[in-house]
């Protein structure tokens, strides 16, 4: 063991760990998730302290001889060392101090020891002068969330990506596939599956394109504006060069807020982002759903879609098997939207200076991102790929629907149409048979208004 100190007073650290006292505090106060830290927001917040030090080194305030091993042990964080050591619980009181000072802990004592020295000896480099130089955790801890949505919007967006483009080869092939399609879960008009998967992957096109706003909106930082946004104790030459050199870290574009007091007290950025992947749960929720339902049955349902069977369905019930991937892709978006609200509630909870309730925003943001990346691709590996149209079944919806008698209308008129519709509900024939019965249209006039061209894209040229 060795011992540290703070302000207030002293603990007992084990020697083998790279954090110190204020983390020990922290864990100590702070049991209430049971979880850590998410590994891609530790290699975020490694980012942004490896900027921090090369741009109080260009400024001449951190020297080198300090700065240049704070960047080494930054970029072992950064590679996926040492992630271990951050015991800290994601939600916390204290706006992320515990997490900004368990970063600065393990940078220091990683330091101290690639310079030979032992850890704790915060005399030689110090958590809060150097490795915390120029910065608060109102500053260094969101522009680290910032980092972290930004790669983890990437691994989402990818998903979706992968989502869309197996909708689209599903719209390419089954765009010969005539379907009843059905309006207030009653029988409407027809569609062409292809239409139906063309439309689920407009959806998802959209989503992404209301993603990539928001992400583009959090490359804005308040790097710094230290406590208030200010700038205390922080070189205008440092607030410029920060964001260069976390550009340069990151191979993104990071721009300093023109009003750095408005970007350290309000986050209404989360909850632009949050609201983004809201909407892109209920978006794949309503995909999801409709993929049950024309996957029900198999033998009493819609049946027109075979999903792959990925697992028995029931403990009681032999040969029964469940559609289990969009049911998981449900309870996913589920869980977004609940993050949502989290999310909601933090960002109007911020008073005067500082919203302190960023730990909580940070925490369902990414774990959101986490649960909806998975559970899309989980759908394309283990769902959609594997797709197959009930043709058959499809056929035989479209051939007993009242429903096609809407394209009569043209031809034969409303009141006759409506009169036929009546004696198909009455007698139960379908509207073909009972046409061509009475002589109202031939065969031949028939096949061509009935046609899966005609009956889906009027006045399209072939």
């Amino acid at each position: 063991m060795r011992k540290e100190h703070d302000f207030l007073g002293e603990l007992e650290v084990p020697d083998e760990v790279y954090y110190g006292v204020q983390t020990m505090r922290a864990v100590e106060n702070f049991n209430i998730t049971g979880q850590k830290l998410d590994p891609d927001f530790i290699i975020a917040l490694a980012k942004v302290k490896k900027a921090a030090a090369l741009a109080n080194m260009d400024t001449g305030r951190l020297p080198c001889e300090i700065g240049d091993v704070l960047v080494q042990a930054a970029d072992e964080i950064i590679a996926g060392g040492l992630i271990d050591q951050f015991p800290v619980d994601p939600i916390q009181g204290g706006a992320g101090t515990s997490i900004n000072m368990n970063m600065n802990e393990v940078l220091c004592n990683r330091a101290l020891e690639l310079r030979g020295e032992p850890k704790g000896r915060y005399d030689i480099i110090s958590p809060n002068n150097h490795a915390n130089m120029a910065q608060s955790t109102n500053d260094s801890f969101p522009t680290g969330i910032k980092v972290c949505l930004s790669k983890k919007g990437d691994d989402f967006l990818a998903a979706l990506d992968r989502l869309a483009a197996e909708l689209e080869k599903k719209a390419v092939a089954y765009r010969g596939i005539l379907k009843m399609g059905r309006t207030h879960l009653q029988d409407a008009v027809p569609i062409t599956l292809g239409q139906e998967m063309g439309a689920y992957a407009s959806a998802v096109r959209r989503c992404m394109k209301r993603t990539r706003i928001v992400q583009r909106a959090i490359h804005t930082i308040n790097m710094g504006g230290t406590a208030v946004g200010t700038g205390l104790n922080a070189e205008p030459a440092y607030i410029k060069a920060v964001a260069k050199r976390l550009s340069e870290i990151t191979g993104e574009t990071y721009r300093t807020s023109q009003n750095i007091i408005d970007a350290t007290n309000n986050t209404d950025a989360f909850a632009d982002f949050s609201s983004a992947l809201k909407n892109a749960a209920l978006v794949l929720i309503k995909m999801a759903n409709d993929f049950r339902l024309m996957a029900s049955g198999p033998r009493c349902g819609l049946n027109e879609l075979h999903l792959p069977m990925r697992q028995p369905g029931s403990s009681i019930m032999p040969g029964k098997v469940n559609p289990v991937i969009a049911e998981v892709l449900d309870q996913a978006c589920y869980q977004v939207i609940a993050g949502d609200l989290a999310v909601t509630f933090g960002v109007e909870n911020g008073q005067f200076e500082l919203n302190v309730m960023e730990p909580v925003m940070a925490f369902n943001m990414f774990n959101s991102l986490n649960y909806i990346t998975r559970a899309v691709n989980t759908f394309v590996d283990k769902l959609l790929i594997g797709l197959e149209p009930n043709v058959e079944q499809c056929q035989k919806w479209l051939d007993n629907s009242v429903g096609i008698v809407t394209a009569l209308l043209p031809h034969i008129g409303y009141e006759k149409s409506a009169e036929l519709a009546k004696e198909a509900y009455t007698t139960g024939k379908p509207i073909r048979e009972i046409i061509l019965d009475r002589g109202i249209l031939t065969k031949k006039e028939l096949s061509h208004i009935l046609s899966p061209r005609q009956m889906t894209r009027p006045g399209i040229a072939e």
